[in-house]
């Protein structure tokens, strides 16, 4: 019978090894000192960056995996890959997937790509979790808000209950989720990619000092400046990953047969961000650094695009 682990999984594996999955085996550790873990990341099999990542996971107790095919014996497998690789790590893993294991897919991808992971896993008899993350991953870790989806969504409540989660069932089918977490990323980074684009125009223009006390005057429930310049830190620092979930996002969008654009303009502010050499500003510091951060942004303007900051 093709049933679900124990609602206690003595082990649990990461498939990438970034920072949710780091956030994740971190505090899941310490609420339960005896589950086990293991991890593979495509950084493992670069010279450049496996050292790093080996030294990373030997720091926090996580066996190394030397490829997808030794995580299969964990219990559950959370897949925390970037948006564009997340497919393509499903499909080397899934050869090796055991039945009645457990795939809980956390990438901020389109729901056709969450279904098209699903049924890769359920082919091999194991059970899939759409699972969407619904806020940064600091400081709250595994316990951060998620969205679950899924046939196996409901049996896995007290599973989920029992290591802590704070989650909430989106429904049973794959890809509602995600649909939630990918129509409030267009909003979210919207706004990101609005203020980035609007101050600095306001700076290359002399006056940001008039623009700013405006906005601050008329929405001031967003608490400005300090929320412009926790925009910026958030692009300039995620910037890349950021564009990998907007272009998921534009490919929602298409899928429910409306156009993307907005998603793709706003993965193209959100890239060029991620690009730049630009120290974000600090956390203690967000208003006073603005401006600097402003200008050095500026500093950068690409030549051959109409004088623009981007």
């Amino acid at each position: 019978m093709n049933v679900l682990p124990s609602q206690k999984p003595q082990s649990i594996a990461f498939l990438g090894f970034g920072e949710a999955a780091r956030a994740f085996q971190e505090s899941l550790a310490t609420h339960d000192p005896a589950l086990s873990f293991r991890a593979y990341d495509i950084l493992l099999d670069e010279p450049g960056s496996a050292g790093e990542m080996r030294s990373a996971m030997h720091r926090r107790g996580v066996e190394v995996a030397e490829n997808p095919a030794a995580l299969a014996k964990a219990d559950w497998i959370i897949s925390a890959v970037t948006a564009d690789q997340s497919l393509a790590a499903v499909q080397r893993l899934a050869p090796y997937l055991r039945p009645a294991r457990l795939l809980i897919d956390v990438n901020s991808v389109s729901p056709g790509r969450k279904r098209a992971a699903a049924a890769l896993v359920e082919a091999q008899g194991a059970h899939y979790l759409d699972m969407a993350i619904m806020a940064p991953v600091h400081p709250r870790k595994h316990r951060t808000p998620v969205l679950i989806a899924g046939p196996a969504a409901e049996r896995l409540v007290p599973a989920l209950d029992n290591l802590g989660f704070s989650h909430e069932v989106a429904g049973a089918e794959t890809g509602a989720a995600t649909a939630v977490k990918m129509a409030r990323s267009l909003f979210v980074k919207g706004l990101e990619a609005i203020t980035i684009e609007a101050l600095l125009a306001a700076e290359a223009s002399g006056c940001l000092e008039s623009v700013t006390h405006s906005l601050a005057r008329d929405f001031a429930g967003l608490g400005w400046p300090d929320f412009a310049a926790y925009e910026f830190e958030r692009a300039l620092r995620h910037g890349r990953r950021r564009a990998a979930e907007m272009r998921e996002c534009a490919a929602t969008v298409r899928e429910l047969g409306l156009h993307g654009r907005l998603a793709e303009e706003i993965a193209e502010v959100e890239e060029r961000m991620g690009r730049a050499q630009v120290p974000p500003p600090r956390a203690q510091a967000l208003a006073e650094d603005l401006g600097a951060v402003l200008r050095a942004r500026l500093a950068q303007r690409e030549p051959g695009n109409g004088g623009g900051s981007q």
